[in-house]
């Protein structure tokens, strides 16, 4: 099992925090935010770990050159113009033919989330919170403001996820920024993402810039069941630093 840590982003939401650093550095407890990223994974016995800088990548790199043993670091040169699917396929030869966790870089997790994902069987599988609300609602002052649907049928498949909802009832659970490929499906995906129409908006963005929740439903209206799988313990995601203040 190999993991591939997404770090590439800014964090605009985060102001002076990211003038120097990247978002993945901000420090929630005195703890930087990857720090507990590898920790999870590393605790799971994961240890072909990459991480994919952009922002700021040479702060990044020299922190976990000094933090972290075997760490292998990929940039995605074009992280101004590009979001989290681009910034994947920058790894695309670490990750191609291999079990592979992709996590997003500005979530705080612990062990047992990683063993869960690790213990569910599916050759795709995604991290989610039924329990979701609790934690929205600290987080903002209308959860509806920021949540996204996710849908899951009677066989414990997600059929639909992040689109904008009116009610709580299209919300089954909430996506968390974690999610899993085997390594044969792990082809697939480099093959669906080539054969995927560039010209075309995805969730009202371009091929470049599109959400990974985009791309996850793509692999999905593809014909590929995701399986759903619950969190086990608590979660957060860093965004602004109100959500620094949160306890978990």
């Amino acid at each position: 099992m190999k993991a591939v840590i997404l770090a590439a982003g800014l964090g605009s939401r985060l102001s002076e925090l990211t003038k120097t650093k990247p978002k993945c550095m901000v420090e929630y407890k005195k703890i930087p935010l990857i720090n507990y990223q590898i920790s999870a994974l590393q605790n799971n016995a994961i240890d072909k770990i990459a991480v994919i800088g952009g922002y700021k990548s040479e702060v990044l790199k020299a922190y976990l050159d000094k933090n972290f043993k075997g760490i292998e670091f990929f940039e995605n040169k074009n992280f101004a113009s590009t979001n989290m699917v681009a910034t994947l396929f920058c790894a695309k030869e670490f990750w191609l033919d291999s079990d592979v966790i992709i996590s997003y870089s500005d979530i705080i997790y612990d062990s047992n989330i990683v063993l869960e994902l690790l213990k569910a069987e599916s050759d795709f599988k995604i991290l989610v919170d039924k329990n979701w609300l609790g934690l929205w609602s600290k987080r903002f002052k209308d959860p509806l403001s920021d949540a996204e649907s996710l849908k899951i049928n009677t066989h414990g498949n997600i059929i639909e996820l992040g689109k904008k909802v009116k009610s709580i009832d299209e919300i089954q659970a909430q996506y968390m920024g974690l999610f899993a490929f085997s390594k044969g499906f792990s082809k697939i995906v480099a093959s669906l993402y080539d054969k995927m129409n560039k010209s075309i908006i995805y969730d009202g963005k371009d091929f470049a810039n599109m959400y990974m929740t985009s791309f996850l439903q793509h692999l999905i209206d593809s014909g590929y069941n995701a399986k759903a799988v619950f969190a086990p313990s608590k979660w957060l995601e860093i965004d602004t630093k109100s959500d620094l203040d949160i306890d978990i």
